[in-house]
Parts: structure tokens; C-alpha cells; sequence
């Protein structure tokens, strides 16, 4: 495409020569003839001087300093995002089932949706136009796939699970596995069944090996347009509100409630049966433990340091209940 004709779809504005061929993307530090780059990190400003791409994509501020092309941008990054899906175009599905997947009876596949090799569908399994079924995926019976979603491959889709338009679900994620529920009788478990169901709203993205359990009894919920990263654990019947984005290793327990608009850092614990409110930002490696009732962003947990110093903070901190109680008491004596 021209760089002009880029600028177009993208409503840029253009800085030299729009009739500049560009056929793919890449870094600043890395990009070639031909290539278009961004910069939307400050940190990445020296490459600027002396890269070679074709146009870079970057902000007002930064557009005296370009020595090449460049389209003006007042979200560089959201502007890359966008050009790198014109450059980088899917490639075609074909239509139709693959001879080898096993279809069970009572199936309703759209003819213009594609099923793949290996794959297993189950009884009574609705899925519409354009859906794409990766090779390996197994569909349980009675789910429901949308229109133009995509399951890569190795994707497990359990019973009665419903899954809503232009969703994207990467490789091994498993979508309404049983939860954790379990009775005691003396010293043993008794498994509680697992009832309930997913539903996952349109436009949400679930990344590789991520598990998502089905209800007890009740759905466990995704709403639409929430991201989730590689390797999360969500239990059953918790409920994600809609935009909400999820970094990856994090582990949500049962029933918790999650607001809209939120976003939760990479390898944080979420206890169960918890209310975040909306438009709550969560650091990395925080453990969550009680109701956070309002927004704002929240930390918890111990920043790295130099081992010795680590040590006697960690030492220090299995006394603070002593030193505080001394505290008080000091306190006292000066009031008295």
C-alpha cells in the first residue's frame, strides 16, 4: 500500500512522500526500505535519528526530529495496531468440514464456516457464519460457537458453552472445564457437580492454555470485549465486566466479580467471592484479599532488592507486630 493510502484509512496526516510503497512493519532500530515503524515510547526516541524505514508513525511532538517519512498520529501505538492489521491481512479459511473431523448428529454448521482437521464436535452444536474451527478442537455438545470467531487449534469447548461473535481463542485454551467444588465426609471429598455454564459476550480474546471453569450452578461470565492473556485461571461463576484486560499467570478464585473497564497486572491472585469495582488497575504480583469498592490503581507484594537487604527487611517484618505494640505504649507513657 501507499503511504497515502494508508494515512486514509487510518486518518493520519501525512509528512513527505504519500506515494511511498510500504509492504510490512518493524521496529525503529530494525526496519528497512520499505518497512514502517512507530514510536510510541519515549525510550525509543534515539533510534529515531537513524532508522531506516521507509515512515515512522509518531506524535506532533516528535515530528521535527524524523529524518524520513512519517505519518502524524495523536495515538502512534493505536495507529500501528491498526496498520499492521492492513499489512498483515488473514489468510483465506476454506469453507466447509474437513473429511476428518467427527460431527455428531443435530449439528447446525453454517455452510460459509470452516471446521478442521481432527476436530470433534458434539451433539446438537450451533456454530454460524464464518466461525472458524481449528484443527484438534473439541466442541461439546449443545454449545454455540458465533459468527466470524476463531478457535486456533487444540481448543476445548465443553458442554453447553456459548460462545458470542468475533472471538478469537489461541491454542489450548479450555473453555468450561469443572470447577473446583468438593464436599467433605469425613476426611473425604465428594465432588459437587459442576452445572452451570460459560458465556462468553463478542469481540473477547482468550489467550493459549488459558482455563475458564463453568458455573456450579449459575454461568460463569465474560463480557464483551474483555482481554485475556496466556495462562489465566478463572474459576466458576466469576463474572468479568466488559473491556476488562487480564495479564497472563493471574488466578481468579470462585464467584468473584470483576468490574468493567479494569486492568489486572501479570501473575496476581484473586481470592473468591470478592467485588472490584470498575475501572480498577491491579499491579503485577499483587494478592487481592478483600472488596475494592472503588477505582484507582492498587499494589501489594515486595519489590525486588539486594538479597541482604531483602533479608533484614523480611526479618523486620515478623516483628512489627511487637514493635508496634511497644509503639503504642511509648505513645502512652508521653501522654500520660
Amino acid at each position: 500500500m501507499t503511504l497515502a493510502e494508508i494515512a486514509k484509512r487510518l486518518e493520519c496526516e501525512v509528512h513527505g512522500d504519500g506515494a511511498c510503497l510500504i509492504s510490512g512493519v518493524a521496529t525503529l532500530q530494525n526496519a528497512e526500505s520499505g518497512q514502517l515503524s512507530f514510536l510510541a515510547n519515549r525510550r525509543y526516541r534515539r533510534y529515531l535519528e537513524s532508522t531506516r524505514a521507509s515512515a515512522v508513525i509518531l506524535n506532533p511532538d516528535d515530528l521535527e526530529a524524523c529524518p524520513v517519512n512519517a505519518l502524524v498520529a495523536s495515538n502512534p501505538y493505536l495507529a500501528y495496531a491498526r496498520a499492521a492489521a492492513l499489512l498483515n491481512p488473514p489468510a483465506p479459511v476454506p469453507q466447509g468440514c474437513h473429511p476428518s473431523a467427527v460431527i455428531e448428529s443435530g449439528c447446525n454448521i453454517d455452510p460459509g464456516a470452516a471446521v478442521g482437521a481432527k476436530c470433534y464436535i458434539g451433539a446438537d452444536v450451533v456454530i454460524a457464519a464464518a466461525a472458524v474451527i481449528g484443527p484438534g478442537c473439541v466442541i461439546g455438545r449443545n454449545a454455540s460457537i458465533g459468527a466470524a470467531t476463531r478457535l486456533v487449534a487444540n481448543v476445548s469447548v465443553g458442554e453447553g458453552v456459548s460462545i458470542g461473535s468475533r472471538v478469537l481463542v489461541q491454542p489450548g485454551a479450555v473453555i468450561g472445564s469443572d470447577g473446583l467444588g468438593y464436599a467433605q465426609d469425613k476426611g473425604a471429598w465428594v465432588k459437587v457437580l459442576q452445572l452451570g455454564g460459560v458465556v462468553i459476550g463478542d469481540d473477547v480474546e482468550i489467550g493459549a492454555n488459558t482455563t475458564i471453569d463453568r458455573g456450579a450452578l449459575e454461568d460463569t461470565i465474560i463480557e464483551e470485549g474483555v482481554i485475556l492473556d496466556n495462562q489465566i485461571q478463572i474459576a466458576h461463576n466469576v463474572r468479568i465486566g466488559a473491556r476488562t484486560a487480564i495479564a497472563g499467570a493471574t488466578a481468579i478464585a470462585g464467584s468473584t466479580s470483576i468490574g468493567k473497564r479494569c486492568q489486572i497486572g501479570g501473575a496476581v491472585g484473586i481470592v473468591g467471592h470478592l467485588e472490584i469495582a470498575d475501572d480498577v488497575y491491579i499491579t503485577a504480583m499483587s494478592l487481592v484479599t478483600g472488596n475494592i469498592r472503588r477505582p484507582g490503581l492498587y499494589s501489594s507484594g515486595t519489590p525486588l532488592a539486594d538479597n541482604k537487604k531483602w533479608r533484614r527487611n523480611a526479618a523486620r517484618f515478623g516483628q512489627l507486630d511487637e514493635m508496634a505494640r511497644r509503639l503504642r505504649a511509648l505513645e502512652k507513657k508521653l501522654e500520660d
